[in-house]
């Protein structure tokens, strides 16, 4: 059996691991436009900061490749699949045969239509060449930036420019930062938070142009506003790779696939942040962009790839990250729209710390976790299993909420890793 993956992230991995549980013998192809080694991806801000070495950014040891008996053909570029032929062509001509075939793309960075983005100096924030990039930028004495976005990626590119020296300006649309992920309140915490560390915002605003012939000097925003800087971070989101499936296979914002990670189209399958997953929480599929939901479905479209039939059962929209000493954790739905919906808060701006949970017919459907996060799996657990929290609710919002809040015959079972009766 020859399978071919394309994409050397999260999912791939899974796949690998997956296929290789069931078939010891099969050829495994990984075919990547990027050089390096399977990395964690998250990871690449840190990196820029100073915080990680390359070396502690893999995620696989050096030797899963040969382990596993995976080829990999990394630094090349699938040109077009022949779905017919059942072979993926590259960009240098090579030709690789495959019978089943897994696309894990990943995502691809959102470009605005903007004047003057192709200018020397502009960057994107999605691999880690985009960092070694502006590193090097950096280190030639660039010291003033613009990040045109303030969700995750924006805001974790500012935090590591900020931490080498450069003064960083975030531009927003909308009027607040993390607009996705949090509500108004948290928004204002995690801003002040940001802003004593040195990192400005604009909110409501765009750039409209980029300034500067051959290199960036500034940007005009919407208003008029004029920045000088000698750095432009494009971090406005990120999108699913999906290009080489487009008029194939289904596609929706990302490549649609059923609980087998099939997509419409026999013998090929799709996984990570270029597919949509089974969410949950609002039981339609979507894109799940969150690194351990990628590698189950990875693992999950591995199996299936090599015979044994594998059910993803769904992940959850979550989002694990800090900014500083500032751990915040997400999940579910985090503004509800709706009276159908009870919210439970609790907040304490001195101490930058709020916690929010979302409740619906007495069930976790979400929270916001800021600072104090212990103990956040315990919730995420809730919303996996749809429990009833009615015993417990009152003690929801204390700030020792644990196992031990929960009824005995509960709480054993819990404790046990029996099931819950």
């Amino acid at each position: 059996m020859d399978y071919v993956i394309i994409g050397n992230s999260a999912a791939a991995v899974g796949a690998v691991e997956g296929i290789r549980q069931v078939d010891r013998e099969g050829r495994i192809t990984v075919i990547s436009d990027e050089p390096y080694h399977t990395y964690s991806r998250p990871l690449i801000s840190y990196w820029l900061a100073g915080k990680v070495a390359e070396d502690k950014m893999i995620f696989r040891k050096e030797n899963f490749y040969e382990n596993n008996n995976v080829n990999p053909m990394l630094g090349s570029r699938v040109r077009r699949i022949d779905f017919a032929g059942r072979k993926a062509e590259l960009e240098d001509g090579t030709v690789v045969p495959y019978k089943r075939l897994l696309v894990a793309a990943g995502g691809k960075p959102v470009i605005p239509p903007v004047d003057g983005l192709d200018k020397k100096g502009v960057f994107t924030f999605t691999k880690l060449n985009d960092v070694k990039e502006i590193k090097h930028a950096a280190a030639a004495g660039k010291r003033k930036a613009v990040v045109i976005g303030a969700g995750l990626i924006g805001l974790k590119a500012a935090e590591a420019l900020n931490k080498l020296g450069v003064d960083v300006t975030v531009v927003e649309l909308a009027n607040r930062i993390l607009p996705v992920i949090l509500d108004d309140e948290a928004g204002q915490m995690v801003q002040g938070y940001l802003e004593e560390a040195g990192i400005k915002f604009i909110l409501n605003n765009s750039v409209s142009k980029v300034s500067g012939d051959a290199e960036v000097t500034g940007v005009t925003l919407r208003d008029d506003t004029v920045i000088n800087c000698e750095m432009l971070v494009v971090a406005i989101g990120v999108k699913p790779n999906t290009g080489l499936v487009e008029g194939r296979v289904s596609v929706n914002r990302g490549i649609l696939v059923n609980e087998k990670m099939e997509t419409s189209l026999d013998g090929v399958y799709a996984a990570g942040d270029v597919s949509e997953g089974f969410d949950i929480i609002s039981g339609t599929n979507r894109v799940l962009p969150l690194l351990p939901n990628a590698y189950l479905q990875g693992e999950t479209a591995g199996r299936n790839m090599a015979g044994v039939e594998t059910i993803f059962n769904g992940g959850l929209a979550m989002n694990a990250i800090g900014f500083g000493d500032l751990p915040m954790l997400t999940a579910g739905i985090v503004k509800p729209d709706s009276e159908e919906f009870e919210i439970l808060v609790n907040a304490n701006p001195e101490t930058c710390s709020y916690r929010k949970i979302i409740l619906k017919d007495n069930r976790i459907v979400g929270y916001i976790l800021l600072n104090k996060v212990d103990r956040a799996g315990i919730l995420t657990g809730l919303i996996r299993e749809k429990a009833d929290i009615t015993p417990f609710k009152e003690r929801l919002m204390s700030p020792g909420f644990g196992y031990v809040d929960f009824p005995e015959p509960d709480r054993k079972a819990r404790l046990s890793g029996g099931a819950v009766q």
